[in-house]
């Protein structure tokens, strides 16, 4: 028996399905940045968490989509969203934002890296040509304004040794996702994104090991960091990141990645509340302003 395709957005719809698969990824991608923090504080590796992190989730895709007798073998069709999500946004995008997590903080980490909207925008319009409204370009750039209010020079302490080169990790961390984004907008697989999802997540999984085997030094992994990374690698990655690709199918390209925006956000709250990192009137403005543009971005607009 065939597969049904995954739905697609059609012009400018904003679905309620959809809208509740973008807040689950907020949620769930959201919290895990904290997680992440806490255990390399602990001492653990940030590369070996993120190949813990694919690898769990793998094991926990296979699993979930064999009992519930869904696990059916990637096509041809399947190939650009299998590479887009398994090379960009979970081999690439994890290499390069656990390494810099180890030189920026937890809150910072799930900013920067989440800020997808400054590469999509300008790729939706160019390669997938989404029209950008007036009322999408006002969401765009309140979420961007609310970005710069968090990343502004004057918040960034540029004497901090690796603060460069950690910041630059996540703007490349953002560029690799966004490029997944656009891939599957624009080559759809045949199989829905769940069935598609174990396979990326081996796919990145294997990438990574090499690169982590070539990096060496596992670090220290006392219970609270084997918890982290169990939690994330089980449960958040999986479903946070089938979220996501759903989100990015079901909903017009401009509309996800500013909805994106939101789980920088989160992720801030939660490592202030949960790691005491500061929280000041900037950070405020900015969660406020990235909170709005997403606001903007999925109000309903006017019918025919």
């Amino acid at each position: 028996m065939g597969t049904a395709p995954p739905r697609h957005a059609a012009s400018g719809e904003i679905s309620a399905a959809g809208l509740a698969e973008l807040a689950g990824a907020v949620v769930l991608l959201g919290g895990a940045w904290p997680m992440t923090k806490y255990a390399v504080a602990l001492g653990a590796s940030p590369l070996w968490f993120a190949l813990g992190r694919a690898g769990f989730s793998a094991l926990a895709s296979f699993a979930l989509l064999g009992a519930l007798g869904r696990l059916r073998l990637p096509g041809r069709a399947d190939g650009p969203a299998l590479f887009a999500v398994g090379v960009l946004q979970l081999a690439g995008f994890f290499a390069l934002a656990h390494i810099a997590v180890a030189y920026v903080p937890a809150g910072r980490t799930a900013i920067l890296s989440n800020t997808t909207t400054i590469f999509v925008v300008p790729l939706s319009v160019l390669v997938l040509r989404e029209r950008l409204t007036l009322r999408r370009l006002l969401a765009v750039l309140v979420g961007l304004a609310g970005i710069v209010t968090l990343l502004g020079p004057w918040a960034i302490d540029w004497h901090r040794p690796g603060v460069v080169i950690g910041n630059g990790f996540l703007l490349g961390a953002a560029a690799s996702w966004s490029l997944a984004i656009i891939a599957v907008r624009r080559f759809p697989p045949r199989l829905s994104m769940l069935e598609l999802l174990p396979w990326c997540f081996a796919l990145g999984t294997l990438l990574l090991t090499p690169l982590v085997l070539l990096h060496g030094g596992i670090g220290r992994w006392p219970p609270g960091a084997l918890a982290a990374v169990g939690l994330i690698g089980f449960i958040a990655g999986p479903i946070g990141t089938w979220c996501v690709m759903q989100a990015a199918v079901s909903l017009p390209a401009l509309v996800a990645s500013v909805g994106f925006l939101a789980t920088p956000a989160t992720g801030l709250l939660l490592a202030t509340v949960t790691l005491g990192e500061p929280l000041d009137g900037a950070t405020v403005l900015g969660a406020a302003l990235i909170l709005a543009g997403v606001g903007v971005a999925v109000w309903p607009g006017r019918r025919r």
